[in-house]
């Protein structure tokens, strides 16, 4: 009984055109539409070298050091090193490039560095601390000088090479890419919309909703028994849906998911049962017809989704910084911070932490839809 009933509303719910579209088509069509209009956002960052100049007179000319420390940061193999492009220019060719906007600023050797900017603004501020950076330097080179003339020459070859005793590493070997946020919140999106399929179950065994609900609490079936197997019937077409988008995501977009295939299904097993239980819950507690039901779910499930990052980017970081505690109970936000958490760490304890939120979040809301279907009572069909 229990497997055919299970078969049955799979098929049933595979031919269910509307229910299909919205869990199916519809996050692959948004997923294009991502890709066509934010090919680049992991680019969009990327640091370009700034255009400055600097003028060419004898204090520059003599300045050994100060030469030596802006062609570290200007004389690189890979552009992607470069954090100046610099032009060696006279005095009034340096105002010139500056006037007609073909520089953020210039340096002008006298009595020690200076900048002479038009306007204020990052690229500025990048080349004033590097100058103060530079100034600092070089008045411990003349403290040390004072207090350790030996140190002098250890000294003045770290200011040459511009060695910093600060290593930056990143906590996973996998590149910056804050366009995956986009991808890993639609793919909460679509483990939520599952949440129509757990709905439909709940209908389909109400009295007060559906003719097929009607004859199921007539039948000498325990209902119970029923509605697990047509809810696992929904929950396993929901982690095929999700599987199929992660593979469109991964061979057609080309979005990254890391190497941890074992984890990530895990992600998408977590992610659908939440999905569907949410939906039998909506479906359970909200009393009315099947499209009041369905709009309350989407209405639900799209607030998730833009507190997630979905829509907004920042809106993720705001959410997690201003109110850490939605960030904890929103479904959505803890299903796509799962598969950041398995992309970007190489620890799993956030990402653990995440699975365990998800799956209490299906227990919780399965046995608040258990109990609130216990107490329903019909007193006549």
């Amino acid at each position: 009984m229990f497997l055919h009933i299970f078969l049955y509303r799979f098929k049933c719910l595979i031919r269910d055109k509307q229910v299909m579209f919205w869990i199916f088509m519809f996050p692959i069509l948004l997923a294009t539409l991502f890709k066509m209009a934010i090919p680049d956002v992991g680019n969009l960052e990327k640091f370009e070298p700034i255009d400055i100049a600097v003028v060419s007179n004898i204090e520059y000319q003599e300045s050994d050091v100060f030469k030596s420390a802006l062609s570290s940061v200007s004389d690189k193999a890979s552009d992607s090193d470069l954090m100046f492009n610099v032009k060696v220019t006279t005095l009034e060719e340096a105002n010139e490039l500056l006037i007609n906007n073909k520089i953020k600023g210039y340096i002008l050797m006298d009595n020690g560095p200076k900048v002479i900017v038009k306007e204020s603004g990052f690229s500025q501020t990048i080349l004033k601390g590097f100058i103060s950076n530079y100034l600092q330097i070089t008045s411990q080179y003349g403290n040390i000088l004072e207090a350790n003339p030996v140190a002098v020459q250890n000294f003045m070859s770290e200011i040459a090479d511009n060695k910093s005793y600060i290593k930056e590493v990143s906590s996973a070997s996998a590149s910056p890419n804050n366009s995956l946020v986009y991808y890993y919140a639609l793919i909460a999106m679509t483990c939520l919309y599952g949440g129509m399929l757990g709905t439909k179950e709940v209908i389909n065994i109400q009295a007060n909703q559906s003719a097929q609900g009607a004859r199921v609490s007539l039948a000498p079936t325990n209902k119970l028994k029923v509605f697990a197997s047509s809810i696992l019937a929904a929950t396993v077409i929901q982690i095929l849906i999700i599987l199929f988008l992660l593979v469109f995501l991964k061979f057609a977009l080309n979005i990254d998911f890391g190497n941890q295939l074992a984890y990530v299904l895990l992600t998408v097993v977590a992610g659908s049962f939440v999905g569907v239980s949410f939906g039998a819950m909506i479906g359970s507690v909200i009393i009315g017809r099947e499209t009041l039901k369905s709009g309350i779910l989407i209405s639900v499930t799209m607030l998730c989704s833009f507190l997630s990052g979905m829509m907004w980017l920042d809106m993720k970081y705001i959410v997690t910084n201003k109110f850490p505690i939605m960030a904890y109970i929103n479904p959505a936000n803890v299903i796509s911070d799962a598969f950041y958490a398995l992309y970007y760490y190489d620890t799993y304890t956030r990402f653990f932490t995440n699975i365990g939120l998800l799956f209490g979040f299906s227990i919780i809301f399965y046995l608040i839809t258990y109990f609130t279907m216990r107490r329903q009572k019909y007193a006549s069909i």
